[in-house]
């Protein structure tokens, strides 16, 4: 393999990456609705590719749930059933509290202002009432959290279980505003400088059926 050939390698991994890091970022924020209809031709436009890195990304995305193969050969961003709410809230109240409690050994002083820096983001989002910016504080708030417990199997899993909930939880967030989001991460923040797992334990699962309480209320007419 000469030089070229090695440079043209390189650029389609990092194009391949590039696209799929790209989409996923959109799945997540919500930029996409539940339900959009995703034409390879539109995505490849949109991102100035070719369809070849467009059909990978669609591929990774739909094993992991945050897209859905369609008759018509298309895919859509994946729509919320009861059985789908279910399993996510199951899926994450088993996996973020314990990985979780598995990060605290690793949550030092430098993380601890980090996560308080972000809290302070949070709160200004939530009295400004800018729901793009909460979003993407609120999950930087988590998996700051989740990173530190290097448990990479285990942080996989929860990345996949937050895709097929972000386009929900950002639509609820832009219907009802922010006035209504009640700030439950100093509790968090509290048990980690406590060094207090079962409170971490207690103040994960609380935010997370705060949150999904929220996407049952709106979207599909029932409480956690």
């Amino acid at each position: 393999m000469n030089v070229n050939d090695k440079k043209t390698s390189v650029d389609r991994v990092i194009t391949h990456e590039t696209v799929y890091e790209s989409l996923y970022e959109s799945i997540i924020s919500g930029h996409f609705e539940p339900g959009k209809t995703l034409t390879i031709r539109g995505l490849a436009e949109q991102l100035d590719v070719s369809p070849m890195p467009i059909r990978e990304a669609i591929r990774r995305l739909v094993a992991l749930g945050a897209l859905e193969m369609q008759s018509t050969r298309r895919v859509a961003v994946a729509q919320m059933t009861d059985d789908r709410y279910r399993e996510i809230i199951a899926a994450r109240t088993l996996l973020e509290p314990e990985i979780s409690a598995r990060a605290l050994p690793n949550l030092n002083k430098q993380l601890i202002l980090k996560l308080e820096k972000i809290d302070d983001e949070i709160e200004d989002a939530i009295n400004k009432g800018e729901p793009i910016l909460y979003s993407q504080k609120n999950r930087e708030f988590h998996f700051t959290i989740y990173k530190a417990a290097n448990c990479p199997i285990m942080l996989r899993l929860i990345e996949s279980i937050w895709l097929q909930f972000g386009p929900f939880m950002r639509i609820v967030v832009g219907r009802l505003g922010t006035s209504y989001i009640v700030d439950q991460h100093i509790n968090a923040i509290t048990a980690i400088k406590n060094k207090d797992e079962r409170a971490l334990r207690e103040a994960i699962k609380k935010d997370i059926y705060d949150g999904m309480d929220r996407i049952a209320k709106e979207l599909l007419g029932y409480t956690t």
